[in-house]
């Protein structure tokens, strides 16, 4: 049976290329969501021109890179926090807050779950339905939040459906939960994928919602996950300096600084790649909507999630079928509420997709 075998996460090419006995360098990975740019030819020259920077101490609090940051996301540098990636930012706000029940949307990434229960709290989630195009029901939601919940838990837009709450839903959210008194959590990993930021986005809200905070980075964008650089916004001037009093100095080395400093001030890197991605998004749902044989989700990120409607399909099976080829996409079958028909791939470059969806085809077409 196809679901007893075994599931892979997305940043797994090293056991993946072991499992099927497969030169690690000859997968094309479809499966970590990273910016398929790579890492900005101006960046990578400039870095190399600074390689001094690794002999000196970077500044305590990080002050430069702050602003960089501040500027970027249109907030003032008191509300910014830099963390050694979003995953530390999220054990430290998880740390200081404590929660004892929190809610999660999902299905979603682990992390959250993990981080809470690692600090003795308990952690549900919130399904988002699959009958609703994954698009959150504010109304049942609410429903959910009374004051048993401390903590509610949102990517946005969400790993691995895609979808997003846009920022006139996320405001009643928020209202509902600072009236309940429930601290709200919000991952803004892919954010800068999404068509419309502005409308995405919840940072504009932060200096309303002393109870919101919320994370990004530069792994997925900018294409740099090796570089560990996150940062949390939050317009509670409390909430920071606590999470500053718990953080061990200088997380963040002085290259990995420098180069966040430069990653947001990369105008053209940032325009092309929204470009791209916006125009193969659209290319690829058009094309697989005609298909027939598969349900495309609306997507607000690099990556898609589709349905197989082909009753003797299974996700495994044609991850399986995929990986053979050289090409690893995710099946997202491991995800909570998501079954074995459900399969995720990133947006690559345009002839890289077409790869992708030539051999898919083929491959649903044996069924």
């Amino acid at each position: 049976m196809a679901d007893n075998k075994q599931h892979f996460h997305g940043s797994d090419l090293e056991r993946i290329a072991a499992y099927y006995n497969i030169d690690q360098d000859l997968i094309k990975n479809y499966s970590g969501n990273v910016n398929p740019k790579g890492l900005s030819a101006n960046i990578q020259k400039e870095l190399a021109k600074h390689i001094d920077l690794i002999a000196k101490y970077p500044d305590r609090d990080y002050n430069s890179l702050r602003q960089s940051l501040a500027n970027y996301i249109n907030v003032e540098k008191e509300d910014i926090i830099v963390g050694n990636g979003s995953t530390e930012l999220i054990s430290l706000f998880i740390k200081a807050l404590h929660p004892t029940n929190a809610l999660i949307i999902g299905p979603t990434y682990s992390e959250y779950e993990r981080e809470i229960f690692i600090n003795d709290g308990r952690a549900k989630y919130f399904p988002l339905a699959e009958e609703n195009d994954f698009q959150i029901d504010i109304e049942h939601l609410k429903e959910h939040l009374t004051d048993e919940v401390d903590l509610l838990v949102i990517c946005n837009p969400n790993n691995p459906t895609s979808s997003a709450i846009h920022r006139k839903d996320m405001r009643t959210i928020l209202d509902h939960c600072l009236e309940w008194d429930v601290d709200v959590l919000i991952d803004e990993t892919y954010v800068e994928f999404a068509d419309d930021i502005n409308d995405v986005s919840a940072v504009s809200l932060t200096r309303f919602y002393p109870n919101l905070f919320i994370i990004r980075g530069v792994s997925k964008f900018f294409a740099a996950p090796g570089l560990r650089l996150g940062y949390g916004i939050s317009g509670n001037p409390s909430l920071l300096h606590l999470i500053n009093s718990m953080k061990n100095p200088w997380t963040i080395n002085s290259l990995a600084a420098y180069a966040g400093e430069l990653m947001v001030h990369d105008d053209a890197y940032i325009l092309e790649t929204r470009e791209m991605i916006h125009s193969e998004r659209t290319r690829l749902k058009t094309l697989m909507e005609s298909w027939g044989d598969v349900k495309v989700y609306p997507a607000n990120g690099n990556f898609m999630l589709i349905k197989l409607l082909n009753d003797k399909a299974k996700s495994y099976d044609i991850f399986e079928a995929l990986i053979k080829q050289g090409l690893m996409i995710r099946d997202a079958s491991s995800f909570p509420f998501l079954g074995n028909k459900f399969l995720r791939f990133c947006i690559l470059f345009p002839e890289d997709n077409d790869l992708l969806m030539k051999a898919l085809r083929v491959v649903l077409d044996q069924y």
